[in-house]
């Protein structure tokens, strides 16, 4: 079982997102970026999805913050604007980007392939 944080402003997009994942997996859920860096103080994740745009701080903040905390965590981007953010994410080292609305089955294929990732850095680490 893999842990995950979901970061979104938006209950319903957060509340999809943790119903998809909450079956199979851990999930810490957030509604802004500063609740969920405190998360990150004390707990590892295996896959961080966050929003890009939200009150206060936003998820490219979040992105800059698990990279410099744990390089090998994949965060997973989704907007709602994505011509504004996508290739900035993915140039910071985003695993992937979606824009919203988005296709759940797609995205639970890239959390999957993102755990496997996580894992798979964590063996390389040890």
């Amino acid at each position: 079982m893999a842990t995950l944080l979901l970061i979104d402003d938006d209950n319903a997009v957060r509340d999809l997102l943790e119903m998809l994942f909450s079956g199979s997996h851990e999930c810490h859920t957030a509604d802004r970026a500063e609740p969920a860096l405190e998360f990150l103080t004390f707990q590892d994740y295996d896959v961080v999805i966050t929003d890009v745009s939200m009150p206060g701080l936003g998820g490219v903040e979040v992105l800059q913050r698990v990279r410099q905390r744990n390089s090998s965590t994949p965060v997973i981007v989704i907007s709602g604007r994505p011509d504004e953010y996508r290739d900035t994410v993915l140039e910071m080292g985003a695993f992937a980007f979606f824009a919203k609305p988005f296709p759940l089955g797609e995205i639970e294929t890239c959390v999957n392939s993102a755990i496997d990732h996580a894992r798979s850095a964590r063996l390389c680490l040890s």
